[in-house]
């Protein structure tokens, strides 16, 4: 019986310590990381060269005056003087020279009256020929006196043109009116010769004068595509294409110079305009894509993790062309994995990591 009771007693405290033993231990957690993830694409990839210029003109036309006398600058359409910097189109009036316009332009209407006059002599003259009442040589008369008008007519209409000073292409003004001096020429000042009215130049194709450092300009080739911005047109981009390359370098700045060729048919830009000019070095077309930080190194290797049920495997790559946003991956990585791209700093391969929501 004692020993029955010695037996019953070392259950009961083994039963205790086993259930004691049973509350006191504490459940395992393993800690996952939290990463931000991304799915891999294809995409184009251009290596870009930035850098800056200035714009200017390809051409310009000089309009001068040809007959002395008194300078008028016309009016645009909505009634203001032409200034430096309006737009103009082809035959439009820049500018008309007074003083002997009136004595011109009597002397073209008394000339186109008499051409008038002959025209019609000669008409005349041909019918009565026709019916056999006059000799030939009365209509060869007056045929001669006809050319005779017409060629004065044409004179005087020709010499009173040169009093109207015509662009004879569209564009804009970039000089108008001024002396040698570069001082503005107010209206009804006597102007000679020869004196420079205006000069104007076309907008729809423009030159970007940029500068490249040695190792650039071996990249570049004439006929690159050139993106041309603008802080006025922030959201806008100019096509422009490399027209040549300057075989020398400039011996103050250790650069040497390109010419851009600038698409400008809508006339956003202006020639002065400073510009900032991205040269497309390179381009790769729908290849593997990540985000740029999405590359990380390890032990000197580009390296990317990605995404494996709840852990990372550390994978090596090869990098191609990048641009300010993402990286070509050549090698190493498929279009639709899923990798990490925040939160790499303490991941290894195998590491358990925790998907979060940006």
């Amino acid at each position: 019986m004692s020993y029955m009771r010695r037996s019953f007693t070392s259950c009961c405290l083994l039963f205790l310590v086993t259930a004691c033993s049973d509350q006191d231990a504490t459940p395992t957690v393993e800690f996952r990381i939290p990463v931000e993830v991304t799915d891999v694409t294809t995409g184009d990839v251009e290596d870009l060269i930035v850098t800056t210029g200035t714009l200017r003109t390809r051409e310009s036309v000089i309009l001068t005056v040809e007959t002395p006398g008194f300078l008028i600058l016309a009016k645009d359409e909505n009634g203001d003087r032409l200034a430096e910097g309006s737009n103009v189109v082809t035959e439009q009036v820049i500018a008309e020279i007074t003083g002997e316009d009136a004595r011109l332009a009597s002397r073209l209407e008394a000339t186109e009256r008499h051409l008038e006059s002959a025209q019609q002599e000669l008409d005349r003259r041909q019918q009565l020929f026709k019916q056999r009442l006059i000799a030939e040589e009365d209509v060869w008369r007056a045929r001669t006196q006809y050319e005779d008008r017409l060629h004065d007519y044409e004179t005087s209409q020709r010499t009173f043109e040169k009093t109207r000073i015509v662009t004879p292409i569209a564009g804009v003004i970039l000089e108008l009116a001024r002396d040698s001096s570069g001082q503005a020429v107010a209206d009804g000042q006597m102007v000679n010769q020869g004196f420079g009215v205006a000069r104007v130049a076309p907008l729809h194709s423009l030159i970007a004068d940029i500068d490249l450092v040695g190792p650039d300009l071996s990249r570049v080739t004439p006929g690159q595509e050139v993106r041309i911005n603008h802080y006025a047109f922030e959201d806008r981009s100019i096509d422009g294409t490399i027209l040549r390359l300057s075989p020398s370098m400039d011996a103050q700045t250790h650069t040497f110079r390109v010419e851009v060729e600038v698409d400008n048919k809508e006339g956003l830009l202006r020639p002065g305009m400073f510009i900032s000019a991205s040269i497309v070095a390179e381009r790769r077309e729908d290849v593997v894509v990540v985000p740029r930080e999405a590359i990380t190194q390890r032990g000197g290797r580009n390296v990317i993790f990605v995404i494996d049920g709840q852990r990372v495997v550390q994978r090596k790559v090869g990098i191609g062309l990048s641009d300010d946003t993402r990286f070509e991956v050549s090698e190493g990585l498929q279009s639709g994995e899923r990798i990490a791209i925040r939160g790499l700093e303490t991941l290894t391969d195998g590491t358990r990591v925790r998907v979060i929501t940006p």
